[in-house]
């Protein structure tokens, strides 16, 4: 530098182009030093696997996410994606058992490749094993499923069973020729068709949803009948419970009315048959009473109790005669106990 050439003396010239020719050589040093490096030092992103090739040859190294030297010119890497990725296949044909030929627009496959088959599936099939594995084979699969079946049943009956028979298929090959690479899902596009074969499909489809709509107006119908018929069920049904319930009500009322008859009868048939009983054993006691009354001494005396309330007063000559003369019969008369009550008889003229 200038600071150094003017505190020391010049040296001589030789010693002078030296240093220029170091200087040049560490030049040249560090640029190759950061060419081998820029080819050397590579990145694996994160979700990729890194495999290498020397000489053209697999290498058995793996490298994961993160930052990798490697031999420049010498080494060569290749990224293997080992998350789930989506491969569109697109442009498919399919020739129909009926020779019309169609066309699907896109078919996607979303496939993964196992961290440990990553090595055997890259020997095998290359680093770009979805090509044979992923996209060739549904070519296949698509062609051999259309040469069997007819346009309708691919465009329409069997249209919904395409993608899983589609995923089938493949994860069955796979399991056989590339082990670790797993199907998760396959997505089918509706197929393209000629143009005249659409038209007669669009109109045969407005044909059926007309069909439908008026199947479903019909339905509607129905169940607007139907369920007019279950509420008049449910209302007759209420009110034949409610008619039940009056009835019941009414029995009960008849029931109560007749318990309450009877219970009243009960008890005029007993104040009656108490009665009755009191009243016989009145007269039985006074039966038997009279009985104890009507001794001789007794029924003697109300003779002449008798005989003294009928007393006459007679006037004239031949009075004693006619006392004699009624006495006999009045006798008759005390002992058949007629006279016991007490009144007195009417005599005889």
């Amino acid at each position: 530098s200038s600071g150094i050439n003017a505190e020391w003396p010049l040296r001589p010239g030789p010693i002078q182009g030296g240093s220029s020719f170091s200087g040049t050589i560490l030049i040249i040093v560090i640029v190759l030093s950061a060419l081998l490096m820029q080819f050397s030092l590579h990145k694996v992103e994160e979700g990729h696997i890194a495999v290498y090739y020397r000489g053209g040859a697999l290498l058995h190294g793996l490298s994961f996410p993160g930052y990798h030297f490697m031999l420049p010119f010498i080494t060569s890497y290749k990224p293997v994606q080992v998350t789930t990725q989506t491969d569109e296949v697109t442009d498919i044909p399919c020739g129909t058992s009926g020779g019309v030929m169609i066309y699907f627009d896109r078919i996607e496959v979303v496939n993964m490749l196992r961290h440990d088959a990553v090595l055997n599936v890259v020997r095998n099939f290359t680093a770009d094993y979805d090509k044979p594995l992923i996209f060739d084979k549904v070519h296949h699969e698509v062609n051999q499923f259309c040469s069997t079946q007819n346009l309708h049943s691919v465009y329409i009956d069997l249209f919904d069973q395409i993608d899983e028979n589609l995923k089938v298929a493949l994860q069955r090959d796979l399991t056989n020729i590339a082990p670790g690479l797993e199907i998760v899902s396959v997505r089918v596009t509706k197929p393209k068709i000629p143009e005249a074969i659409r038209r007669n499909y669009e109109l045969m489809e407005a044909e059926r949803t007309k069909l439908l709509i008026a199947t479903e107006k019909q339905k509607v119908v129905e169940k607007e009948a139907e369920t007019e018929r279950k509420r008049a069920i449910i209302e007759a049904n209420k009110q034949a419970e409610v008619a039940n319930i009056t009835f019941g009500q009414k029995i009960m009322e008849k029931d109560s009315l007749q318990k309450m008859s009877e219970i009243e009868d009960t008890t005029n048939l007993a104040r009656q048959r108490s009665q009755a009983d009191a009243e016989f054993y009145a007269a039985k006691m006074a039966a038997s009473a009279n009985s104890l009354k009507l001794t001789p001494e007794y029924l003697e005396m109300m003779k002449y109790k008798s005989i003294m309330a009928n007393v006459k007063l007679y006037f004239g000559p031949s009075i004693p005669q006619y006392i004699a003369d009624n006495i006999k019969p009045n006798e008759n008369l005390f002992k058949s106990g007629i006279p016991l009550d007490g009144e007195p008889n009417e005599p005889n003229e």
